[in-house]
């Protein structure tokens, strides 16, 4: 096949990309560095923290009402107690399975995270009486925020340590 002439097979790439060199341990050592991990357990505690501070400056705001405090306290919980289990298994799937192995349990785990959650919100009318879905939703989004906080955070971090 001549070079100079592009190809007629739509699925057949014009030039191929040659495959990086591997990277040194030292090379892996200073990525590691420059873009440290996220600990599952920081984002957790975040949550919680979040969580509590939307449950305080609501019962501010709502005048010391505690149904909104009670329903901004479950909405944090609704989405930071779901975390802290998958966070937990995950700790343990990925200790105790081989790496393909344990992406199947990453997923089923998510799964789990999500169905847990829709429960929690389901049962909020039955648990918390009577319940302020305002207050309860707010602390839904804020405290799912913390996972961009944290993100931004750990962003924050590498660029000063630099």
């Amino acid at each position: 096949m001549n070079p100079t002439v592009p190809s007629i097979d739509p699925w057949k790439d014009e030039q191929d990309v040659p495959s990086a060199a591997p990277m040194t341990r030292a090379e892996v050592q200073s990525l590691l560095l420059r873009k440290p991990q996220v600990s599952v357990w920081r984002v957790v505690a975040l949550q919680a923290v979040v969580g509590l501070a939307v449950a305080l400056a609501s019962g501010f705001f709502a005048a010391g009402k505690l149904s909104v405090v009670w329903s901004a306290l479950y909405g944090a919980a609704i989405i930071a107690v779901p975390s802290a289990l998958f966070a937990m298994s995950i700790q343990l799937w990925l200790s105790k399975l081989k790496p393909g192995v344990a992406v199947y349990g990453f997923a089923l785990g998510e799964l789990l995270k999500i169905g847990l959650t829709i429960v929690l919100l389901f049962f909020a009318p039955r648990i918390v009486q009577p319940l302020s879905w305002a207050a309860m939703l707010i602390a839904v989004v804020v405290t799912l925020q913390v996972y961009w906080v944290a993100l931004i955070l750990r962003g924050k971090k590498s660029s000063c340590a630099a």
